[in-house]
């Protein structure tokens, strides 16, 4: 029978590749989006053409409402979950500190940091033995930001993902020994859609000189780093991350 997986902001980008190649590897994929049900939906569609099982499910995860009907769906779709990506995060446009809204800053972090605990919580309530499951693996999707810290462009959104690694590394020692592994990848610059969203889509042409391996890194090399976490290979790693950041 199928493992099941969830990825949080699956319609696009670096979820998008995690959710097609974990079908590829046999996994049952919950494809959660927030608004863009097309994009969900055409990964679905790849997905059950080429053999797989996969269902599109809508929730705003910074939505604690949401995210309980998710997961609701998800049991009722596919099964219990064995694995979770969070994935789901947003950025806005570049600026500094001094420029910031306070609406800025929660809309960041509810979706950043709130949203990834509350699909980190509702996973750990049906992987572990405490709540009748029987382990599984979580890997949350951070940044190279988390250590560099992304002055005059994103401080807010690295400061996201810096509480994103913290809460893997607490996370995995809590729930190890209910045989939870959790994760964390830090992906640096990648070719995806979310740099329009900081106001700059040719982002990564801009800085790929200045990164050691002088390219900008693709999805699908995120996802294979996503995808060794969750492999028998990975038994014994947890509260670990790699940086698929081209060296930087």
């Amino acid at each position: 029978m199928s493992k099941i997986m969830l990825v949080t902001g699956g319609g696009r980008g670096i979820g998008a590749a995690v959710a097609r190649l974990a079908a590829r590897r046999g996994y049952a994929v919950g494809v959660n989006y927030r608004s863009d049900a097309d994009a969900a939906n055409a990964v679905v569609a790849d997905i059950v053409r080429g053999g797989g099982r996969a269902v599109a499910l809508q929730a705003d995860v910074s939505q604690e409402d949401q995210v309980l009907r998710m997961y609701g769906e998800l049991d009722r779709q596919l099964g219990r979950i064995d694995a979770l990506v969070n994935n789901a995060g947003i950025l806005e446009r570049q600026m500094r500190v001094d420029e910031m809204s306070a609406e800025r800053l929660l809309r960041v972090l509810s979706t950043n940091v709130i949203g990834a605990f509350l699909c980190a919580r509702e996973a750990v309530r049906r992987m572990s033995p405490r709540h009748g499951g029987q382990g599984g693996a979580i890997v949350n999707v951070s940044s190279a930001a988390a250590r560099l810290g992304s002055p005059n462009e994103y401080v807010d959104y690295a400061a996201s993902k810096g509480a994103l690694d913290t809460m893997t590394i607490g996370l995995s020692k809590e729930v190890a020994p209910e045989g939870i592994r959790v994760n964390g990848v830090r992906p640096g610059t990648i070719y995806t859609d979310m740099h329009a969203s900081g106001g700059e889509p040719g982002r990564v042409d801009r800085l790929k000189d200045a990164i050691p391996l002088r390219r900008g890194g693709t999805v699908d090399e995120v996802a294979g780093a996503v995808m060794w976490l969750f492999s028998d290979e990975a038994g014994y790693t947890s509260g670990s991350f790699i940086d698929v950041s081209g060296g930087s």
